[in-house]
């Protein structure tokens, strides 16, 4: 592995320099606190300003939208839009699902949406999770009905992030419950504006807004379909594995862990704490001066690297648990100093330790619980053989099969 520095032509230095002075501009104040209070994970207005200049599929051609750019001004772009803050999960969210859309849908639906993808003005949100079915996605329940050229929706859709700021949703469905679990789903691109469809708002521990979807008799065109009836599980199969890091490479500069995008909210909470270790108190003492907190420091730092550095699947389940351990500890450290919100006069970093400590506590379940990733290492990392329950199908019938051979000997 090579860990030196990539060394930036003049180009991609001016590049780095043009990106910084333009997300100065956008990501003012009013953004930062418009995303504090609403946790949508979007601002339409900084969005769009980004899809003026390519920079929401920064490495299309130019001439399809994007921005044409190299692997390494992609990088850097991409870490100047953390740096700055940028409310990034629609714009995730909908780049997932246009590689889908970009390869099943019908194309004079692709080729209608794809410019509005760049520009902004078409956005995606993910219709997986029920609210009884949890991380098994494939338990979908929401009922799919062809009536001629349409299909009939009813159901819900629970934790559909960023549905009240999308056009679209990405919708798995059940079209055949005769068919084996995997094989009677099919995906759709539901637009989000037609009758029937309902978003009720949810808003978390962590301060996201995330959202119930309720379908009531739509009636969707059959245009709208991706991929094959009953065949929604190849569809659903890439963005789905490009959630989980499966078969990604990194190229050499992109982060190497899955879970350093929630260790990112650990990095300002650290900075946080260790301010306020080294603030003197009146009798010119410090917290610092006390070996245990710079101990209980290190260590946090220490986790915090072995986080970044955990690659794929492995670095989603450790990232996860870094985090909410960590967050813990500085609350237990700073004490109830760390848990005044932001604009409070002398809380540390701003509200960072408080809201790195309510935000960690859902980041064992965002796409996808740890317990499945634990699942994903497991077969497809360590390759070890699927689990046998007790009670399961298939422990009922080796238990059967044994029952059969005792009875023959």
């Amino acid at each position: 592995m090579d860990f030196g520095l990539v060394e930036l032509t003049p180009e991609q230095k001016a590049f780095a320099a043009e990106v910084q002075r333009f997300l100065g501009e956008i990501v003012t104040e009013d953004v930062h606190r418009h995303e504090r209070e609403t946790g949508d994970g979007f601002n339409a207005d900084v969005h769009l300003a980004l899809g003026s200049r390519g920079w929401l599929e920064p490495d299309w051609p130019v001439e399809e939208g994007g921005a044409g750019l190299d692997p390494v001004c992609c990088r850097i772009l991409e870490l100047e839009l953390q740096h700055h803050g940028v409310p990034s999960i629609t714009a995730g969210t909908t780049s997932m699902v246009w590689k889908a859309v970009d390869r099943f849908a019908q194309p004079d639906l692709r080729d209608e949406l794809k410019p509005g993808v760049a520009a902004g003005t078409v956005r995606f949100c993910l219709g997986y999770t029920e609210p009884d079915g949890g991380s098994d996605i494939a338990a979908a329940k929401v009922r799919a009905v062809r009536d001629g050229d349409e299909w009939v929706l009813n159901g819900s859709k629970m934790f559909t992030t960023g549905a009240h700021n999308c056009q679209y949703t990405f919708l798995i469905t059940r079209t055949d419950p005769d068919a084996a679990k995997h094989r009677g789903l099919t995906m759709f691109l539901v637009p989000l504006d037609v009758d029937g469809v309902e978003i009720q708002a949810i808003q978390t521990f962590g301060g996201e807004r995330t959202n119930l979807v309720y379908y009531d008799d739509v009636r969707v065109s059959d245009r709208y379909r991706l991929g094959a009836v009953n065949d929604g599980w190849t569809v659903l199969r890439g963005p789905l594995d490009e959630e989980h890091s499966m078969g990604t490479v990194s190229g050499g500069i992109a982060d190497l862990s899955l879970g350093h995008s929630y260790l990112r909210v650990l990095e300002p909470a650290l900075e946080a704490a260790i301010d306020w270790a080294l603030t003197e108190r009146p009798d010119g003492t410090g917290p610092a001066d006390d070996p245990d907190v710079v101990t209980r420091l290190a260590r946090i730092a220490t986790d915090l690297e072995c986080g970044i550095v955990t690659p794929g699947p492995m670095g989603r389940v450790k990232g996860a648990e870094v985090l909410v351990e960590a967050a813990a500890d500085l609350v237990d450290l700073v004490g109830p100093l760390g848990l005044l919100p932001p604009g409070t006069e002398g809380v540390p970093g701003d509200g960072a330790i408080d809201f790195a400590h309510r935000f960690a506590q859902g980041t064992t379940t965002y796409g996808g619980t740890v317990e499945v990733f634990r699942t994903i290492i497991a077969q497809h990392v360590l390759g070890l053989p699927r689990p046998n329950y007790p009670g399961s199908k298939k422990f009922l019938q080796a238990g059967r099969r044994d029952a059969r051979g005792a009875v023959q000997s």
